[in-house]
């Protein structure tokens, strides 16, 4: 027999273990709605001011990107320009005082121009012209000048340009009637390195000589290998280039202008993707591309080694630039559940200081989603590589839809890092796995080609193969899959639509391509140096029509089921507003649910941050009627 002290102990054991039970059953767990990750502010750039008393970048903070300064004795942020219409990107400071560079463009249209900031904040254009589409290059050594490229001669080929800084006025410095990508120029002037793309894999490297007017191609080797000039060594005396000659990954190399010998410099197991020198030549950046993460290293090259680099916790690294003196770094760090934020760090001493707080206070990121590199098997049995996002509150009790998620491109990669539409979603209950189908970069050139003339294809099986996996979850709804995707990954999201319509549930297409001759044929002029590499990956629309309608959706719409969701900018050069007009009409004949939202003020890509709100709520408010709730309202 029990006495009443036993009695109570063990009822109050059992009160405590079914409050436990309730409360784990219950899911902890705290939603936001997408304005507070829209509040999450986004940062970028790091000019560093002639006197280094200050930092330049970039902030979204006011709803639309503009040019804001970090005092770095105050670690004040002031905002620079106030533009609410379009988007400024700032780019360097003056090389003597606080006068800066801008770009930006009308409406997401890609018809850049450089601006010039005065100290007394007025703007003047410096490259004018209604179709002119201008990008900076560099400052010149004795710092009187910068060098620029533009398409004003003829909108196929961007020349180069060099600028004067007291006058404004330019001159032609090269004539690019070979369509090719002028990378650097010297710090001597004397010459140029340009890149001729012939096909993705396969590009050659050139010298332009300005003092004996000589253009030459200096490395020579036969079959598909990329070579790409990173930069001229600080002397003037060597190049720097990436190549994949005899590897599966680009490494680095060294060319000897004067004797043509060349010499290996860095190699890793994957993509070093840039390498750069601060300006004296003390250090050398290179930039690798790590299963879809970022690593930076820098050498020391008086010491001969490797610096050791801040070590900070939940993210990596993303960007450096060293200041003028070479004394100092700033860099951005971020992760998955951290957006990039601005630090600098005195080289060599002590620890970094934090310059920015981009996330939003209101936001617990234990209620967000940790990024995890994956792996599964295609229908081929061909290894895919991805990036999976779980929702802290599933759980086989708490089951969860789920999304395929294709990146752009083709040829992009579905990365490690912050990414408030992804974060949003996964946020509202929504699995999701940003895949690297075959076609892919980041994982070698011979995965890369995979999808060549093949699209709609391998790379779908592996948006299947990727449903697959998240349906073996057991906190998935496997009868509940959808898949999304923007530009490229919007074309994935309509061949999965139309040529495997019973695979998923619903699709989001944000600005994809849906006819792929109107594409190619309506390519912006000033992608004359890639237009045949994009022939030969894709197909040429002037020979090869039968092909490109043979993959394209909108020609296959019959074939549509299930509901579409289709975002457009209507100034996006790439894929043309007609292209989602026409697919949204063909999908409304088939009587399937089909919604549709243009934004007139927008690009390829949404950088206003009233849009962002306005897509992404359009997309959880289709994905709760349609995927979760199967149809209802």
């Amino acid at each position: 027999m029990l006495n009443n002290y036993e009695k109570g102990s063990i009822m109050k054991k059992m009160f405590v273990s079914i409050l436990l039970v309730i409360m784990s059953c219950s899911n902890d767990h705290e939603t936001y709605a997408i304005e507070d990750f829209m509040d999450v502010i986004s940062f970028g750039g790091s000019s560093f001011s002639h006197d280094e008393s200050s930092i330049l970048i970039r902030s979204n903070e006011s709803g639309i990107f503009n040019a804001y300064e970090v005092d770095l004795n105050t670690d004040q942020i002031v905002q620079l320009t106030f533009s609410d219409t379009n988007s400024i990107f700032p780019i360097a400071y003056f090389p003597n005082d606080k006068r800066f560079l801008f770009r930006g463009d009308q409406g997401g249209n890609e018809i850049w121009h450089i601006y010039l900031h005065e100290l007394d904040g007025s703007i003047k254009d410096l490259t004018p012209g209604e179709n002119v589409r201008s990008l900076f290059l560099d400052w010149s050594d004795d710092q009187r000048s910068f060098f620029f490229t533009s398409n004003s001669r003829d909108q196929r080929f961007m020349d180069l340009y060099e600028m004067d800084i007291e006058s404004l006025t330019s001159n032609l410095i090269f004539k690019n009637d070979d369509a090719m990508d002028i990378v650097d120029v010297s710090k001597n002037k004397r010459y140029l390195t340009l890149s001729k793309m012939h096909t993705r894999d396969r590009s050659d490297l050139y010298l332009h000589d300005t003092e004996k007017n000589i253009l030459k191609k200096i490395i020579h080797e036969k079959g598909d290998v990329n070579h790409y000039p990173t930069g001229f060594s600080v002397d003037s005396k060597s190049i720097y280039f990436l190549t994949d000659l005899d590897s599966e990954f680009n490494y680095l190399k060294k060319y000897d202008i004067q004797s043509g010998a060349i010499e290996l410099v860095q190699k890793e197991n994957w993509d070093i993707m840039d390498n750069y020198f601060s300006e004296n030549g003390k250090y050398r950046v290179t930039m690798i591309n790590q299963d879809s993460q970022t690593v930076l290293k820098i050498f020391d090259v008086e010491k001969n080694d490797y610096l050791d680099l801040p070590d900070l916790p939940n993210g990596n690294i993303t960007s450096i630039n060293i200041s003028k003196s070479e004394s100092w770094m700033s860099f951005y760090h971020g992760g998955s559940r951290s957006p990039n934020d601005l630090y600098v760090h005195k080289i060599g001493d002590g620890e970094p200081r934090k310059l920015t707080n981009s996330m939003n206070p209101s936001i617990n990121v234990n209620y967000l989603a940790n990024a995890k590199v994956i792996r599964f098997r295609s229908l081929d049995g061909l290894e895919i590589p991805a990036v999976y996002y779980k929702p802290p509150q599933a759980s086989p009790n708490n089951k969860v839809p789920g999304l395929v998620r294709v990146h752009g491109g083709p040829g992009g990669q579905a990365r490690v890092g912050y990414n408030a539409p992804i974060q949003f979603l996964v946020n509202n209950g929504y699995a999701i796995l940003d895949i690297n189908n075959r076609g892919s970069s980041g994982y070698g050139k011979t995965f890369q080609t995979l999808d060549d003339q093949a699209h709609g294809k391998g790379d779908l099986d592996d948006c299947i193969a990727a449903r697959d996996w998240l349906s073996s979850l057991d906190y998935v709804e496997g009868d509940k899959i959808g898949i999304l995707g923007g530009s490229y990954g919007g074309y994935m999201v309509m061949a999965a639509m139309t040529f495997r319509p019973q695979e998923f549930k619903v699709g989001v297409n944000i600005f994809g391509v849906t006819n792929w001759v109107r594409t190619l044929k309506s390519i912006p002029p000033w992608w004359e140096s890639t237009r045949l590499s994009l022939y030969k990956e894709l197909g040429d629309p002037n020979t090869q029509e039968d092909y490109l309608y043979s993959i394209s959706p909108l020609f296959h719409a019959k074939n549509i089921k299930d509901p579409v969701l289709v975002l457009q900018g209507s100034n996006d050069p790439r894929v043309l507003q007609i292209e989602s007009d026409e697919m949204v009409a063909a999908i409304k004949d088939q009587n399937v649910p089909v919604e549709y939202v243009v934004f007139p003020d927008e690009g390829h890509g949404f950088t206003k941050k009233k849009n962002q709100i306005s897509a992404n709520e359009t997309i959880l408010k289709f994905l709760e009627r349609y995927l979760k709730n199967d149809g209802s309202s």
